[in-house]
């Protein structure tokens, strides 16, 4: 890529925009970022989960396995424990006013995008939704790794209702962060409406598991017919959706906006 002002330049010039974005984009919303230093990953105390001495020896040794479907498909109750209070921020509207997370001026960049003409797609990383707050049409969106904004059975696919999930949520599963004092001291399963299995949780995609067949039917031809391919708050560590930039046409120009270095997924 060549200095600020090229990029800036191939921005205006193009009329087919496409974007990538990960959890930075988000951070300045209260939502944690899962793999930098600090981040959910990075603190992560298996002690605190509810969890065979097993599952914890596999979460000390790679911290993404609080989030795969090996350990939830045997226990839902670390990945529920874990993301608790970040379930309830997105889901729950008694939290409305109080922890409600909000798009930043990042996410609205892209709505102005879509406003003038330019946006062809926005491939989110993120599973907090704020991309759908913008405005942005759902068509023009595709949750690479699913979303938080709803509430399904990962065995059956069974919509869950949200309002109930939140309640259920409060009353069964225990808060590992000490911020609510009437969360109980023991957790118990969500049990599936329809199945009765224990596999309830936000429509996130686990490790192990598919991605949406949108993102797979949409991506080829998405980056090979685009001027600009935005990159935004992801270090292009997390495969496929860093595959992405390996796609793109030989014309299109290449934005990277993030406070890191990213992998070196770039083709020359």
């Amino acid at each position: 890529m060549g200095p600020p002002s090229m990029a800036a330049a191939a921005l205006l010039a193009g009329r087919r925009v496409c974007a990538l974005i990960g959890a930075g984009l988000s951070v300045s919303s209260g939502i944690p970022d899962f793999r930098s230093p600090g981040g959910m990953y990075d603190t992560l105390r298996p002690e605190l989960l509810t969890a065979s001495e097993l599952e914890r020896r596999a979460m000390r040794a790679d911290p993404t396995a609080v989030v795969s479907w090996e350990i939830f498909s045997r226990n839902q109750l670390p990945y529920l424990e874990l993301r608790r209070p970040f379930m309830l921020g997105v889901l729950d509207k008694e939290e409305k006013g109080k922890d409600t997370y909000k798009p930043t001026l990042g996410h609205f960049f892209f709505r102005v995008c879509h406003d003038k003409g330019l946006l062809k797609r926005l491939y989110t990383q993120n599973i907090d939704g704020l991309d759908y707050k913008t405005g942005i049409p759902n068509d023009k969106i595709i949750s690479v790794h699913g979303s938080l904004g709803r509430v399904e059975c990962e065995g059956c696919k069974t919509p869950y209702p949200s309002e109930k999930f939140c309640s259920e949520v409060r009353e069964k599963i225990k808060d590992i962060y000490n911020i609510d004092e009437h969360a109980p001291k023991e957790s118990r399963p969500i049990e599936c409406l329809s199945c009765g299995k224990p596999l309830v949780k936000p429509a996130t995609v686990l490790y192990g598991r598919n991605l949406p067949p949108e993102f797979w039917e949409r991506k080829d031809e998405d980056m090979q017919d685009l001027d600009v391919l935005i990159v935004a708050g992801t270090s292009l560590a997390v495969q496929p959706a860093a595959s992405l930039v390996t796609l793109t046409n030989k014309r299109s120009a290449r934005i990277v906006v993030n406070k890191e270095e990213v992998e070196r997924n770039f083709p020359v």
